[in-house]
């Protein structure tokens, strides 16, 4: 493979699970790349226009529910099973004959007739059963290496890495005029040096990054551009843009990734552009919508970067990727972990008190919305995580049954797709009676060339720096519910 030509170098290097401290160098080389996800918006030079065929979505919005979200409790309930399979909740009818979604998520179920339920999706053994291995996989569609496995989560994002596939729809689409490829919000899962590998561009270059928008669980509907301190509501308002830039290029000097970056100037110069333009400010700037619109969404977090993500949708920005926010405190110590989906513990409590609720509003109040406003049919919808929870309830880590948890789950998870040419209201792909294996296997690669194919993406063709040409994507098939 590609990856193995030349040893991989962290990009976000800095304090590893033995305690060094960062020098100087990693600092730097830390600092720029931040500024590098700013970069993600040029096409690839030639990039065609979208082919005539089938394919409908001009965006993508992938909501990622990260920390592993429980397939078995929310879209492929097994009531048939043992009790200490079923768990707590059952399954309600939805809008859609024979779909069926679990009982805390009415909002949802109204929506029914508009999505795709995907079971069976399952890492074939081939990921480490642990969060990072997860995200690569499945944001990819590549199995993650050997480094997965040695490394655990301390592997950190390498520029040999597969790329996100929001970079390979960015670098296919036509140039947007005024607004970055890919966007990504409202953080980025785990915190540097641990920074989750997968949501990079990885060996496309570092100007295919996503652009980086950052929300906060105590002011959702504020967002910023974290490394420039710009307010989204009022990105016009840039000063000393010269000396910044000249900073940062004296930054560049004392790094070892020119290589990579060799046209980063050029990036630097359009995403001031971009940040100075008012269309820029009005896109990014959700106060502009009125008071019911953002009743749909909630006051979350979360339901604010779905409605951000609608916004961005109708500007014309074809990919956007939105990590559900971990950074709830009640969540973590209620599920014992570090936030998100990740129930270790209390599983049934955290599901039906705090994270369903919120999940069923907002993302019912997307599919709504853009369904109001005729952009359904052009918006591929994408629900994933990193990896289901474990069908048998008892997860050591939270005493066995009596902590009420379930473990991290590989083997099999559920994805929901809907819109942008989607069949809504059917199934694809079933797992066992207790939810455990697949028994019509999906792979991560299916899911990912399934997008592709939704966004008229058929060329994934690519060159390295030494002009080799390799695949994008060599694995996986477009699954039956285009």
């Amino acid at each position: 493979m590609l990856g193995d030509l030349n040893p991989p170098r962290e990009l976000f290097p800095g304090r590893s699970s033995a305690g060094r401290r960062p020098g100087r160098r990693a600092m730097l080389r830390a600092s720029v790349t931040g500024l590098a996800g700013l970069t993600g918006l040029a096409a690839r030079p030639g990039a065609a226009a979208l082919p005539g065929g089938a394919a409908k979505a001009k965006s993508t919005i992938l909501f990622f529910l990260c920390g592993g979200s429980s397939h078995v409790d929310l879209w492929d309930l097994k009531p048939a099973a043992p009790a200490e399979y079923r768990g707590e909740f059952r399954p309600i009818a939805t809008t859609a004959p024979g779909l069926s979604i679990c009982e805390h998520l009415p909002l949802t179920a109204k929506q029914g007739h508009n999505i795709a339920l995907v079971h069976g999706v399952t890492d074939s053994g081939l990921a480490t059963g642990d969060h990072h291995a997860g995200y690569y996989f499945n944001l990819t569609g590549h199995a993650p290496d050997i480094t997965f496995r040695t490394m655990g989560n301390d592997r950190r994002p390498f520029p040999t890495d597969w790329p996100h596939m929001a970079a390979v729809v960015g670098s296919r689409r036509p140039l947007h005029p005024s607004l970055p490829q890919t966007i990504t919000l409202p953080y980025r899962p785990s915190q540097a040096p641990y920074t989750r590998p997968g949501q990079f561009a990885g060996r496309l270059g570092l100007e295919h990054d996503p652009f980086f928008l950052e929300g906060t669980f105590n002011d959702p509907m504020r967002f910023i551009v974290p490394d420039l301190a710009v307010d989204a509501a009022g990105a016009g308002r840039l000063t000393d843009r010269r000396g910044l830039l000249d900073s940062l290029n004296r930054l560049r000097h004392d790094l070892d990734l020119e290589a990579s970056i060799g046209n980063y100037t050029r990036q630097q110069e359009r995403t001031f552009d971009l940040l100075a333009a008012s269309s820029t400010a009005g896109a990014f700037d959700i106060h502009r919508e009125p008071e019911h619109v953002r009743a749909l969404y909630g006051p979350t977090i979360n339901g604010t970067s779905l409605l951000m993500a609608r916004r961005l949708v109708e500007a014309g920005v074809p990919y956007i990727t939105v990590f559900w926010s971990e950074e709830d405190a009640v969540v973590s110590k209620k599920c014992a972990s570090g936030g998100g989906w990740d129930t270790h513990a209390n599983n049934f409590s955290c599901l039906r008190e705090n994270l369903l609720p919120e999940f069923d509003r907002a993302f019912a109040g997307l599919v709504g919305d853009l369904d109001d406003r005729g952009l359904l049919d052009s918006t591929l919808l994408l629900v994933s995580s990193e990896m289901g929870r474990k069908p048998k309830i008892g997860d050591p880590r939270s005493g066995g049954p009596g902590g009420a948890g379930r473990d991290h789950w590989t083997a099999c998870m559920s994805v929901v797709m809907a819109g942008g040419g989607i069949r809504g209201g059917v199934v694809h792909g079933r797992s066992d009676p207790r939810g455990e294996y697949p028994e019509e296997k999906v792979t991560p690669g299916d899911v990912v060339k399934t997008v592709y194919a939704a966004m008229g993406i058929d060329d994934l063709e690519a060159t390295d720096n030494l002009g080799r040409p390799y695949n994008l994507l060599d694995d996986g098939r477009v699954l039956p519910i285009l």
